[in-house]
């Protein structure tokens, strides 16, 4: 027999398997979904979501994981339940009676007690139903109903665990639904059933509240034997498709792959300084103050993306649909072709009220229906309104965690208070800290006339420009021109076309000083060759001459010697006549 802590092998061996709920970000939350073949509580005040919570857990398990439930309702009728589930995407009439199975065990209004009854009963009912449809999966729904008409708590307490133990002979999974008192989930642990939180393995708690002025509900586990869980309360919305959860990512699980191909932002110039454009799937941040084109830039990277063939998702909370595309015309961004070819759908969301979560519901919801591979949002800013500020943050950090698990280019704008003081105002949801590229756009005023510069804040992975680039704009489009600098300062607009006229005067009057000063060179150099030639003339002429001077010389002394010859031949004088000598015999 062992004693001790399992070791990291045998507690994997011994831990139990998990049912799915097919709630998006609450599988994730509790590392699988609900505990298999155990109980779990699921508490809320009224309008929480509990019978939606319970009702899509049968859902999932009868169409995905061909797990057939049953749903026993002791408040509301089959019927009304079928008809209020209705408007989501479940279609729940193709399950009824086939792999879910609801049952009407709610008490008559007009029902008199005589005596004291158990659960016994109904859970032999339940066992028969059990065994003709082989259910794995059961729902008791406003079980505290029915133990109301129970006379004390003692009683309460012995059908808790005769229903617990009957669960467990059985191996379902079972969700116990309970109402809290008020938004107060946590109100429960002071009622007569509270004790029901003690004997089940999972707890989930569900709050329905208002935040000023804005319906705010959350979600959490307060407790899972067993298993690790997020312990964190997490925000959720109850949407088309039923019950949403902002989870957390789990940490070690890879969502996308990181690739090194580029997209174009749009705008020639800037691709170049950011070593060939935006990185695919990245998340990238452009902030800046009213009216420093921050919407022409994201209207930029929709082009270039619808141009591509990529469908683009682009939000606005500025203006509508109408607006946007008149609006980025007026700069040779034209985007009602790819509008009305599909590729690209504009939103508006002014109009949509409610809190962050529902913002990030809604974008979520229409990338998804578009198949998006580029999404924009201008601005993203827009969600930290004073309703939405405790949970803004964490809406945009999602939105940009979610967008890279499904490999989508996103692109944000942030919209910087004009009386911030800072020389490079932070954003207001903090989001320069997790976009890849941050681009900053800021105003220079000069001369009475106000300029826009661009400068790349960072781009992760890539070398990028550090420079100060002037963009601008006109009808032939978007482009970015070189800033001068003059003493140190930063000259843009009409001082740079100024600045740019006088040095092109002084590259022209150079220039023709260059030329001028050439043609006197060149005929000064013509002059000398003309003088060099004249003198090589002139001293080959005296080579000439000498030499022919130096031959009549040597021929005049020839003859002189000659003739001196010749007269002493013909005088006889002083001749000398050869000595002949004869030998001795």
């Amino acid at each position: 027999m062992k004693t001790g802590m399992p070791t990291p092998t045998e507690a994997s061996v011994q831990s139990f398997a998990k049912a799915p709920t097919g709630i998006v970000g609450f599988d994730e939350i509790t590392n699988g979904g609900l505990p298999r073949g155990r109980s779990t509580l699921l508490e809320g005040g009224p309008g929480s979501g509990k019978t939606i919570f319970a009702l899509q857990f049968l859902v999932h398990g009868a169409r995905v994981c061909k797990e057939p439930g049953i749903f026993v309702a002791f408040e509301e009728s089959a019927e009304r339940i079928f008809a209020n589930a209705a408007s989501f995407d479940w279609k729940l009439a193709s399950l009824k009676d086939k792999s879910l199975y609801m049952l009407d065990a709610q008490p008559s209004p007009d029902l008199i007690q005589s005596g004291n009854f158990d659960l016994g009963g109904l859970l032999a009912m339940l066992s028969a139903l059990v065994a003709r449809t082989r259910a794995t999966r059961i729902v008791f729904d406003a079980l505290d109903i029915l133990l109301a008409l129970l006379p004390d708590e003692a009683s309460k307490r012995r059908e808790v665990y005769r229903l617990h133990q009957w669960l467990l002979d059985h191996g379902l999974t079972a969700v116990i639904t309970a109402k809290a008192g008020g938004d107060d989930a946590s109100s429960i642990s002071g009622q007569e059933i509270g004790f029901m939180q003690f004997m089940v393995d999972c707890v989930v708690i569900l709050s329905h509240g208002v935040s000023f002025g804005v319906s705010q509900r959350n979600l959490r586990v307060q407790k899972y034997r067993g298993s690790a869980f997020d312990e964190h309360e997490s925000p959720f919305l109850i949407g088309h498709g039923g019950f949403e959860v902002a989870g957390a990512r789990t940490v070690g699980r890879n969502y996308a792959n990181t690739t090194h191909e580029r997209v174009s932002s749009g705008v020639e110039r800037l691709d170049t300084m950011l070593g060939g454009g935006y990185y695919r799937g990245a998340s990238v941040l452009i902030t800046g103050f009213p009216g420093t084109a921050k919407t022409t830039l994201s209207g930029a990277f929709a082009e270039a993306a619808c141009a591509r063939g990529e469908r683009t998702l682009f939000v606005s909370f500025d203006s509508d649909f109408e607006e946007v595309i008149r609006n980025l015309s007026s700069v040779n961004i034209r985007l009602a072709r790819f509008a009305k070819s599909g590729l690209l759908r504009v939103v508006s969301v002014r109009a949509i009220s409610g809190n962050a979560e529902n913002y990030l519901l809604r974008i979520k919801a229409y990338a998804v229906e578009h198949a998006a591979r580029c999404i924009v949002v201008d601005p993203i800013s827009t969600l930290s309104s004073s309703p939405n500020e405790l949970t803004a943050h964490s809406v945009a950090e999602r939105l940009i965690d979610w967008s890279k698990s499904q490999g989508i280019t996103l692109l944000c704008t942030s919209l910087i208070d004009e009386s911030s003081t800072r020389a490079l105002p932070a954003s207001p949801l903090q989001l320069s800290t997790l976009a890849d590229t941050w681009i900053h756009l800021n105003y220079l005023a000069q001369a009475g006339e106000r300029n826009r510069g661009l400068s790349i804040i960072k781009s992760r992975g890539t070398a990028h420009s550090n420079q100060v680039r002037e963009l601008i704009l006109s009808d032939a489009g978007v482009t970015l021109a070189d800033t001068y600098t003059a003493g140190g300062e930063v000259l843009m607009g009409t001082m740079r076309w100024q600045k740019e006229n006088a040095e092109s005067a002084v590259r022209q009057a150079a220039e023709v000083a260059t030329r001028l000063k050439g043609l006197r060179l060149d005929a000064e150099e013509a002059e000398l060759q003309v003088r060099a030639r004249s003198l090589q003339v002139e001293l080959e002429a005296k080579q000439a001459e000498r030499a022919l001077l130096d031959q009549s010389t040597e021929t005049r002394q020839r003859e002189q010697v000659k003739d001196h010859s010749h007269v002493k031949e013909l005088r006889g004088a002083d001749v000398k006549k050869p000595v002949t000598r004869r030998s001795r015999s």
